[in-house]
């Protein structure tokens, strides 16, 4: 059972960002204190990569615990309420995120994807990948 009713939940689910959320903030952050320049959200490539480094064809993305679905297969047991809407949604975003990787790959680019506790607990070590393919 939800604890919040069906329409504080849909308002609350509304309000969530597709962009500038706070791990892409605390990510971009870091590497702009570094001294890296980079695009983010950019449009004109495949998936729309949170941060892009174009000259070097690093597409970066910051995947948060839910949408993305981390540990999905216990993750999915602790969905309580709309099961036959969130667990295909989620579903569907593992599967889009596993074809934007293939694609872009195909077309030379590395792709670099942290999960938001790796970004909030370790932004040092995220950094230290990227700049490996820097």
């Amino acid at each position: 059972m939800d604890i919040f009713t069906k329409e504080q939940r849909s308002k609350n689910m509304k309000a969530i960002k597709c962009k500038d959320t706070k791990i892409e903030i605390i990510l971009r952050k870091a590497l702009w204190h570094k001294g890296y320049r980079y695009k983010k959200n950019c449009k004109d490539i495949y998936g729309k990569p949170d941060i892009v480094f174009k000259k070097q064809k690093i597409a970066i993305f910051c995947d948060s615990k839910f949408w993305h679905g981390y540990d999905w297969q216990n993750q999915k047991k602790t969905i309580k309420s709309n099961r036959d809407f969130w667990i295909p949604k989620i579903e569907s975003n593992i599967l889009r995120d596993k074809k934007v990787n293939e694609v872009l790959k195909q077309n030379g680019w590395i792709v670099l994807r942290f999960w938001e506790h790796e970004i909030k607990k370790d932004i040092n070590n995220c950094i230290l990948i990227i700049e490996q393919y820097l």
